[in-house]
Parts: structure tokens; C-alpha cells; sequence
């Protein structure tokens, strides 16, 4: 048996096992205190019976006692009158039953209890005492008392099995008791376990939609409070990233301004040559600052999904690219209009494109696949790819291949960490793998229903 690794079914298995050896164990002190006073009133019974008989001796001639005694005899038990009188060690049991005997008769008697006797009975015994058709030897319980004339009285009683089995209807009980017990816990487990799994829901989630509902803050007191503590961290990282664009934005168009002014100053300087260098860099730094910018703000927009013809944009894109001189090969269609983002898409697919055509050359194929929930779409290239070591690498910001993506060639080390940070803020997400041929192969897949 395989132990459950939720917390709703280890509570659930923990309170039904101890639910069940509780009600196991208590049935089993209940039919064995049962048990015990069943021997209780048969031994109180087979003692008062005694009693009577010696009683009804006492008064009966001597010469008609042998009929009585053959008379008050019920199968597989009999009586004898005459026998020699032994000797025995009483024990506790046999205190207890004398006593009882005793105080049935009215008057002090002798009374003792021999060894156990296993012999045949001497009268046809019930069919549950056959054994191959004749009567098996049987265990009597041997008692011997005197009458009032002395005459010795032999006892000889086998009572039958007191029953030991468990009865239906307390089974049926014990079933229904702990079946009601366990489907209470269930609901009440499933009650306290249902605010954890929406508070592990939601901070999974949280890194690609921090604009998501809050929590429900109800509950036990404990589980209210982790809510609530969620819900204040939510909205604390919520004004820290928009204080931090906020403040970006302000050192944005801070940086901008010096930089016209020195475009304005440039118009001025006789060089032409440093003019030129000094405008690259100009040209250089703002576009630093604008892809520090769009990669702060990737997938934060507000942009808001809508149905889109995907094959129209792709064709689209395609077109473009084909205007820059770079043969894109779509291969693949949807079909079908998808709810998508389109401005979030065509970013982050314009970046992979970008960036197979600044550092592989030759053409491109992109390919779509239309599954569901998800659209897995492929940019592949002809360049030297990249190694499996710094596949993962890539993504961080800034990050250079110095030997294949030197600053010479262009590009700010934000292409790849921007179409990543879009895709899984989409619930999407872009792995890279090696091209069937040689190459990249930049696999994004992006959900038909993108988060709202």
C-alpha cells in the first residue's frame, strides 16, 4: 500500500486506521465481557439448578430417587446416586460455585468439583455430538454433593460452547459507526485541507500573475492568518514593482534628455567622424535603456487577450522579415482563431526571429503546432547553436556568448530573458534545444487561454 502524499488523504488514513483498531478493539473487550458473563449466569444457573434437584431428593423416599434422577437428567448431562465420595482440592471457582449452591438451597451441603471426565454420554446425544455416525467422547464437569440422609449425588455436566462469534447486527453497527465517523472527517479534513491547496495555488502562480485575486481569508484561525499574511505580501511586491517602474521610468526619461541635448550639440562639431561614433553611442545607450525597460516591464502591460488569427499574424511577421532581407519559412497552420495576446506574442516571437537572423544568417524556419491547451511554436536556425552548458544561461539578463555574440554583432543580452519572461508570465514558457542538422531550435510553447 502506497501512503498518500497529500495532506487531505495521510489525516483522512490516519483518522480512519485509528478509528478502526478503536472500534476492533472495543467489539472484541465487548464480546469477550459478553463471553464472561454468559459463563457467569451458566454457572449461577447450573448451580441453582443443583440446588433444586438435592432439594427435591431430600424430600423423595429412597426408593423413588432413581426415577427422579433419571427423569431430571437432560442429555448430554446425567446423574448417579451411590458413587464413592472423593477427594479433592477446591479451588477459588469451586468457592464461588458452593457458595452460590448454597445459598439455592437454604442450608449449609457439601459440595465439591472433580477433575474433568471425557467419556461418551450414556443416552443418544444431539446430532452436533455425533462423530462418523456414533457418539464422541465429551467433557464433563464432575460435581459431587451429599443429601440430607448422606447419600453421595454425582453431577456429571457438559455444558455447550458458549458462542463466540461476532454477531451480524454488531458488526453491522460497528461498520456504520465508523463509515459515519469517517465521511465527517472526510468532509471536515477536506474543509481545513481546501484553504491550503488554494494557498499553494496561488504562490505558484504568483511569479506570472501577481495581479491574481487574493486569498479568501477564512478558515481556522491559523490558516486565516497565512492568508492574510499572502495577501499583505502580494500587495507589497505589487508596489514594489510599480514603484520600481515608476522610478525606471523617471531615470528613463532623465537619461533621454542629456542625450538629446548632446544629439542637439553633435549638429555643431565640424567631425564628422566623431560625430558618427559619438551618435552609435548615443544610439547604443538608449537602446540599452529601452530593452532594460521593455524586460522590466515583459508580460506587465495590461494587454488584454482577445481572439486572434494566429496565421495571419505569422504571415505577417513573415513578410517583415522578409522585407529585412532574411527568408522565414512558416511551416504549419492553426486554423482555427486562438485567445492569445497579440502584442505579447509578437514580441516575444519577433525576439526569437531577431536573434536567429543577428547571429545565425541563412534561412529560418518557423513552425506551428496547434495542440491543446497549449501552441508549440519553433523558430529554427542554420548558425553554430549553442552549448548545452549555457542553454539555461542564455536567459539571464545580459548574459554574452563572447565567441558567437560578441557586442561587435549587436544586441543588448536581453532578447532571449525578454521572450522567456513573456511566455511564462502568459503561462507559457521557451526552452532551447540543438537543430536535427545542425543549429538552434527555440521551442515556445503558449497556452490557447492565456492568463487574464
Amino acid at each position: 500500500m502506497k501512503w498518500p502524499r497529500t495532506l487531505f488523504g495521510q489525516l483522512l488514513l490516519a483518522v480512519f486506521a485509528g478509528l478502526l483498531v478503536a472500534q476492533s478493539v472495543g467489539a472484541w473487550l465487548m464480546l469477550d465481557d459478553r463471553g464472561r458473563f454468559e459463563d457467569q449466569l451458566r454457572g449461577e444457573f447450573a448451580a441453582q439448578r443443583l440446588a433444586n434437584i438435592v432439594a427435591i431428593l431430600d424430600r423423595t423416599a429412597p426408593a423413588d430417587r432413581a426415577r427422579i434422577v433419571l427423569a431430571l437428567g437432560e442429555p448430554p448431562n446425567f446423574m448417579t446416586l451411590g458413587e464413592p465420595w472423593r477427594r479433592s482440592d477446591p479451588d477459588n471457582d469451586d468457592k464461588i460455585f458452593s457458595g452460590i449452591f448454597q445459598q439455592a438451597l437454604g442450608h449449609p451441603a457439601p459440595l465439591q468439583m472433580l477433575p474433568i471426565e471425557f467419556r461418551s454420554p450414556p443416552v443418544l446425544p444431539h446430532r452436533e455430538l455425533l462423530e462418523h455416525g456414533r457418539p464422541r467422547d465429551m467433557p464433563f464437569l464432575v460435581i459431587q454433593t451429599r443429601l440430607a440422609d448422606g447419600t453421595v449425588l454425582t453431577l456429571r455436566h457438559s455444558p455447550m460452547p458458549a458462542m463466540r462469534n461476532w454477531p451480524g447486527r454488531t458488526m453491522a453497527l460497528l461498520w456504520v459507526l465508523a463509515l459515519s465517523v469517517a465521511i465527517l472527517a472526510g468532509w471536515g479534513l477536506k474543509r481545513l485541507t481546501r484553504p491550503l491547496a488554494a494557498l499553494a495555488d496561488a504562490a505558484t502562480s504568483l511569479a506570472e500573475n501577481l495581479d491574481q485575486a487574493p486569498l479568501t481569508e477564512s478558515g481556522p484561525r491559523e490558516i486565516a492568518r497565512a492568508a492574510i499574511a499572502f495577501n499583505a505580501m502580494q500587495r507589497d511586491l505589487r508596489t514594489l514593482l510599480e514603484t520600481r517602474s515608476q522610478a525606471l521610468a523617471g531615470v528613463s526619461h532623465d537619461l533621454r534628455l542629456p542625450i538629446t541635448r548632446i544629439r542637439l550639440r553633435l549638429e555643431k562639431l565640424n567631425d564628422s567622424d566623431l560625430r558618427a561614433r559619438i551618435e552609435s553611442d548615443l544610439a547604443e545607450m538608449d537602446g540599452m535603456i529601452g530593452n532594460t525597460l521593455q524586460f522590466l516591464r515583459a508580460g506587465n502591460n495590461g494587454e488584454q487577450a482577445v481572439r486572434l488569427n494566429l496565421d495571419a499574424l505569422l504571415e505577417s511577421m513573415v513578410e517583415d522579415f522578409e522585407a529585412l532581407g532574411t527568408e522565414v519559412r512558416l511551416h504549419g497552420q492553426v486554423g482555427t482563431p486562438v485567445f492569445a495576446r497579440p502584442e505579447a506574442l509578437r514580441r516575444c516571437l519577433s525576439n526569437l526571429l531577431v536573434n536567429a537572423r543577428r547571429y545565425a544568417g541563412g534561412p529560418i524556419d518557423l513552425s506551428v503546432e496547434a495542440g491543446d491547451p497549449v501552441l508549440t511554436l519553433r523558430v529554427e536556425d542554420r548558425g553554430p547553436g549553442i552549448a548545452e552548458a549555457d542553454r539555461e544561461k542564455v536567459f539571464e539578463p545580459y548574459f554574452r556568448l563572447e565567441s558567437s555574440r560578441a557586442k561587435e554583432t549587436g544586441g543588448s543580452g536581453l532578447g532571449l530573458a525578454i521572450a522567456r519572461t513573456i511566455a511564462r508570465a502568459q503561462g507559457g514558457d521557451l526552452k532551447l534545444t540543438s537543430r536535427c542538422g545542425g543549429g538552434l531550435s527555440a521551442i515556445l510553447t503558449w497556452p490557447k487561454n492565456p492568463r487574464a
